[in-house]
């Protein structure tokens, strides 16, 4: 089964008898997919080593806009399969990551009950590069400086593959979600929810 997108590029999702689970592959058309030029990012190097099957996926940054819309327009896949990566603080257990869709916020008090504190919050921005490594617009939640627990956004689970960063402006991961839960060793639970109007 493919699924085309405009722009020519396509995710193809062929069944495996043998897994009985969807396998996928990237054709690529106006994005450069694993080039060998890509350069790879930590975040690609520690699935290379442990054997995950990924593509990378370049796109142009625009400083002014580094928004998960963006990015979804410019690796032309809808808003829900881009993820991205949030750090927020549990009262009890310390530093988290939250892997949601792009279009969604984060839900604090789900959050909060499924990683056992009482309350859960945003880290503030400053923080976020000294605690992972990674500088906002390519939070990836692969190769962080310190491993940290991770939560997955249940929805992840209906797409045969989704969007992560790879550690970079710039640069997507594409992965089949039930890859990223097993590196990640993440808990999968609903965690998000429609953003609140301004």
């Amino acid at each position: 089964m493919i699924d085309e997108f405009q722009g020519g590029f396509a995710i193809v999702f062929p069944l495996t008898s043998s897994t009985n689970s969807l396998k996928w592959s990237l054709i690529r058309d106006s994005f450069e997919l694993d080039a060998p030029s890509m350069k790879k990012t930590n975040a690609a190097r520690y699935l290379d080593n442990l054997k995950i099957e990924y593509k990378l996926c370049e796109y142009e940054v625009d400083e002014s806009d580094l928004s998960a819309e963006s990015v979804a327009r410019k690796v032309n896949l809808p808003l829900g399969q881009v993820f991205k990566t949030l750090v927020a603080r549990g009262d009890k257990t310390g530093v988290l990551l939250a892997c949601i869709p792009g279009g969604m916020e984060l839900d604090l008090k789900a959050t909060a009950e499924i990683s056992g504190n009482k309350k859960v919050e945003m880290v503030p921005l400053k923080e976020v590069q000294p605690l992972t490594g990674y500088v906002r617009g390519g939070v990836s939640p692969i190769g962080t400086k310190k491993r940290f627990p991770s939560y997955l956004d249940e929805s992840a689970m209906k797409f045969p593959c989704i969007s992560i960063s790879a550690g970079t402006r710039g640069c997507q991961i594409f992965i089949e979600p039930g890859s990223l839960a097993k590196v990640l060793q993440a808990t999968i639970g609903k965690i998000s929810h429609p953003r609140s109007p301004i």
